[in-house]
């Protein structure tokens, strides 16, 4: 089989292309409940002239010591706190170039109409890196308050001489390390098919059932473990820097992550060049959207542009536990529903 800028072709006899490459990335974290709108973020992003970072106000809960009503005692009034809370818009964009030529030489395939068809599930493969990204970067976070956050929602067992795999226990001992009474919080576990594999083999994963038309009970592709939705993707983080494979899982709660899609002037578009080898057309697409845990804020202390890189989001020093506007009271990180267990499988 020949081939003409990468497109196979026959030159006798060329057999039709009849469907493209199966995608193997299930990019489970951005199909997930995790993402929550929120109109605050679109409205700050909306009404600053096109911004890409922002501070957002959350608003603190009333407290302080009831006094005992006695018709003697005073009533003294509290305040309530106002915290802030930094979101950034990332901007992500790519282009794919199609000659002519190579329809014509393939007997009329629409290779354009094939790049078209798979730009969202390749902005959702992006996606994922860039919240893989931010939650790494959240788990860098060091000193203080952003140090217990870490250490308090981090449930290492992979050092554990006996029992250093997720078992039917580990999921709910994680949660009520990170949060105490406040894990059912929680709904959501994400890991690697590995990790799966191993509580499939013992019997702990629990697969959904539907009944079909025909009054046959078959299992779903969607499991739960503890109560909890279990996805199951091979993108979560896998570390081998000491020769064995370290596996990270995380567990999230409903509405984890903020989220908004704040576009871009030209979202996509096809530029005709008619003389380049013969023409060509090149499909530009282009994104710009928000994603903003709850109760950790993005700092901007290490950013080179108006965009920050995957990079850039996986540092620690670019994220923070929300705190208030005097700087001097951090949010409870038990109210924020995110963890991770690192295991050996």
């Amino acid at each position: 089989m020949a081939q003409f800028n990468h497109k196979s072709f026959n030159q006798v006899a060329f057999g039709k292309y009849i469907e493209s490459l199966p995608n193997t990335k299930k990019n489970e974290l951005t199909k997930s409940n995790v993402l929550k709108p929120n109109l605050e973020i679109r409205r700050a992003f909306s009404s600053q002239g096109g911004t890409g970072y922002a501070i957002l106000p959350m608003y603190g809960r009333i407290g302080g010591d009831a006094i005992n009503y006695d018709g003697k005692t005073d009533i003294s009034p509290n305040a309530t706190k106002t915290f802030e809370r930094g979101v950034v818009v990332v901007g992500r964009a790519n282009a794919w170039l199609e000659d002519d030529f190579s329809e014509d030489i393939t007997g009329g395939v629409g290779f354009m109409s094939n790049v078209a068809k798979q730009v969202n599930d390749y902005f959702d493969e992006v996606d994922q890196k860039t919240l893989l990204a931010i939650l790494k970067g959240i788990f860098s976070m060091k000193n203080g308050e952003n140090k217990k956050f870490v250490d308090e929602h981090t449930f290492d067992i992979s050092d554990e001489p006996l029992n250093n795999t997720i078992d039917a226990t580990t999921i709910n001992s994680a949660i009520q390390k990170a949060c105490g009474d406040n894990k059912t919080k929680f709904s959501i576990v994400i890991m690697h098919s590995v990790v799966a594999t191993n509580l499939e083999n013992l019997n702990l994963l629990n697969y959904l059932k539907y009944t079909d038309n025909n009054g046959i009970q078959r299992d779903l592709a969607l499991a739960t473990l503890n109560g909890k939705i279990v996805l199951i993707d091979d993108s979560m983080p896998v570390d081998t820097s000491d020769g064995t494979n370290s596996y990270t899982t995380y567990i999230l709660g409903n509405g984890a992550i903020d989220f908004e899609d704040i576009g871009a002037k030209v979202p996509y578009e096809i530029n005709r060049d008619p003389k380049t080898n013969g023409g060509q057309d090149t499909l530009y697409a282009r994104t710009r959207k928000c994603f903003a845990p709850f109760g950790i804020s993005y700092t901007k202390a290490s950013q080179a542009s108006l965009s920050p890189t995957d990079e850039e989001l996986a540092k620690g020093e670019n994220w923070s536990l929300v705190c208030d506007v005097e700087k001097g009271k951090f949010i409870d990180h038990k109210a924020i529903p995110i963890a991770r267990i690192i295991s050996k499988g």
